[in-house]
């Protein structure tokens, strides 16, 4: 039997596949349930044999940690900082959404967004870590993930606020250009110690959907982000041509997917039924991309029945057929609200799947 590793490989690469892979993130309430349920004390990643891991977060250069301070002269203890420099003030009414606090959300010049001080990384204190971690993940047999999901739009409205970034890329504003380069030179140093460690795969993505309707333009999108990915994706593939490029968007992204595969991309996740139907998506760029999710967290897994659960499974399977090029999973984090009995019934069919 192949390895978790090598059948995922497959999967993605659409060669066909040995056997199916389950795979799915649980909030604090449901790991707690699992426990109960199964009355395991080993991770469920390991308990439902996922087939990859994510490598640890990259230590920092010599990190200041009162770096941001002069960026809240004013702080309650309901907010933390986080790595970026960004304030999350959290709320009882929530159990993962906090509000959020721009640290340049009133920056009005190009020399404020150069003196920001962005986390610095480099190989030296974390190439042989990373490189000890993906070793003994491919000794167990399982791929190696640099986990980078909010590549280059997210981590740069997350400093400066969403309107405000939106504003200065509509108006051509050259703190846009220089707060997304730096964003990007970031993001890329990191993507480059993931792929030089020997990283199977490097999920990069930026949430650029809404329900119905892209967050931007096709045209704004193109202008100011796709050639940014499209660069870090080239020089990633140079240090390592077999790593595999996931890419995250919540939401309808219909539009932006030809420039997705046109930067490079190889998986497109998450795929949400409530936004796009997988039929129509895979119709028209399952020849040229593959898959990872179409199981909704919006309906689906929290609202449908382990019988709908299996039903949607076994559809897009269906749809994609037996070359592959879909990963089936629940398209986010499972919530509070779904039962153990749809987790249960998603790895059910997933293990008993046949083509």
């Amino acid at each position: 039997m192949k390895s978790q590793l090598e059948n995922l490989l497959d999967i993605v690469g659409r060669k066909g596949f040995s056997y199916l892979p389950v795979e799915f993130n649980l909030c604090p309430y449901l790991e707690k349930l699992y426990r109960e349920k199964t009355g395991s004390d080993l991770p469920y990643q390991d308990y439902f044999q996922m087939p990859w891991r994510n490598l640890s977060a990259l230590r920092e250069d010599s990190p200041d940690h009162h770096r941001f301070d002069r960026y809240y002269p004013v702080i309650d203890n309901k907010t933390t900082i986080d790595w970026l420099g960004v304030g999350h003030r959290s709320s009882p009414a929530s159990m993962h959404m906090t509000q959020m606090l721009h640290p340049l959300e009133h920056a009005g010049s190009v020399e404020e967004i150069d003196a920001y001080p962005l986390p610095l990384f480099s190989e030296r204190g974390n190439i042989n870590t990373v490189k000890s971690e993906v070793e003994a993940l491919h000794e167990r047999g399982l791929a190696a993930m640099g986990n980078l999901q909010m590549t280059i739009w997210e981590n740069s409205w997350y400093i400066r606020g969403m309107e405000n970034m939106m504003m200065d890329m509509m108006s051509d504003d050259e703190m846009a250009v220089r707060l997304l380069d730096r964003v990007t030179d970031m993001s890329l140093t990191m993507a480059k110690i993931y792929a030089a460690a020997g990283a199977d795969i490097i999920f990069l993505g930026d949430d650029i959907g809404m329900q119905q309707t892209t967050l931007m333009s096709e045209t704004l999108y193109c202008e100011w982000l796709q050639p940014r990915l499209k660069r870090i994706i080239s020089e990633i593939k140079r240090i390592s041509p077999k790593i595999v490029v996931f890419y995250h968007s919540c939401g309808f992204v219909t539009p932006v997917i030809p420039h997705l595969i046109d930067a490079g991309i190889d998986v497109l996740n998450p795929v949400q039924p409530e936004c796009m139907d997988f039929e129509d998506i895979y119709e028209r760029f399952g020849g040229r991309i593959s898959f990872h999710g179409t199981i909704g967290t919006q309906r689906t897994m929290p609202f449908g029945t382990p019988a709908d659960v299996r039903k949607t499974v076994e559809r897009n399977m269906k749809i994609a057929g037996d070359k592959g090029g879909l990963f089936p999973a629940p398209t986010h984090l499972l919530e509070p609200e779904v039962p153990w009995e749809n987790i249960l019934a998603y790895v059910d069919v997933c293990r008993n799947f046949s083509h």
